[in-house]
């Protein structure tokens, strides 16, 4: 069996992916990298769950990476999760700990096993406009003109794809570079935690009474007391979004709870539906039930961890 040199720890939202990773990260001697798109900002706490208490394993604190990086006025690229990934996954490692990257953010966790440094090419807008006018057979005809080394990275599934890879190929027609893969350093082994559609629409509703109950509106309110407006919050989305309607009375309380709650039930099937995704292009994700002994499975998979 091929050695692994991180461990990967996702499911939908309400899952308990923060506490098994934190459990693991006890027993395996790791550090958390967080794969999530909103725990990146400061002072979004309750609305994006960062549970921060669990990072306390038997009055051990268990360190963490990629969480409060950034004032929520700014904006976090997906560029900035790639170089903070891999600048956490090198530091981690130097000391012979464990990367252990726990999220539901599919993006983030596709950066493990997908170059994206085509993506960081700026877009077009002029030579956008006029492919949009072009069928996909005349895109086709289009992009049989460019050197095969610009086109081979070309999706032809959709006209979208297509035009973006004009783009790309465009980019390096004109600048004369070559098209380099990045080779990527991670060998990741996936845990996936998937509770079932019932028990996880309970927990989710839970959660958000708890939520509710705890802070999660002031903590809305505290945001745009300092500055962030309601344009902004709608951005972050479900909580922040809904809250932000709540705030301006645009929906009652028993509405925030109702719509907000089927638009997170809504947000986890998208999520597990990019799970599978990651199952069809070819990752292995193992995923766990109430049977999953972590002791033992620590145990195993010590043996399996490569520092090289």
């Amino acid at each position: 069996m091929k050695p692994y040199n991180c461990l990967v720890v996702l499911g939908p939202t309400a899952s308990g992916k923060t506490r098994l990773a934190c459990q693991l990260a006890g027993l395996l001697n790791g550090e958390i990298i967080s794969a999530d798109s909103r725990q990146v900002y400061r002072r979004l706490d309750i609305g994006t769950g960062k549970d921060l208490e669990e990072y306390a394993i038997n009055g051990k604190h268990i360190p963490y990476h990629l969480i409060d990086v950034i004032e929520p006025g700014g904006q976090f690229y997906l560029h900035q999760f790639i170089d903070g990934m891999r600048q956490a996954f090198d530091s981690i490692r130097t000391k012979q700990h464990l990367p252990i990257i726990c999220g539901g953010t599919g993006l983030y966790l596709d950066t493990l096993r997908k170059d994206f440094s085509l993506t960081q090419i700026k877009e077009n807008a002029a030579l956008r406009q006029k492919l949009d006018l072009l069928s996909k057979e005349e895109l086709l005809e289009r992009i049989s003109t460019y050197p095969k080394e610009y086109t081979a990275q070309i999706d032809l599934s959709s006209k979208k794809r297509m035009i973006r890879g004009i783009e790309i190929a465009e980019h390096f027609s004109e600048t004369g570079t070559e098209i380099k893969s990045t080779e990527l350093p991670y060998k990741p082994y996936y845990l996936g935690i998937d509770p079932g559609i019932d028990a996880r629409r309970q927990r989710i509703s839970e959660r958000l009474n708890k939520r509710l109950n705890e802070g999660l509106i002031e903590e809305v309110q505290h945001l745009l007391d300092t500055g962030i407006t309601h344009e902004r919050l709608q951005l972050f989305g479900l909580e922040y979004k809904f809250v932000s309607h709540y705030l301006q009375q645009r929906i009652t309380r028993e509405e925030l709870f109702t719509q907000l709650q089927t638009a997170i039930f809504q947000f986890a099937k998208r999520q597990m539906t990019w799970f599978r995704k990651m199952e069809k292009e070819g990752v292995g994700i193992h995923w766990i039930n109430s049977e999953f002994d972590m002791q033992d499975f620590a145990a195993h998979f010590k043996s399996q961890i490569s520092f090289e």
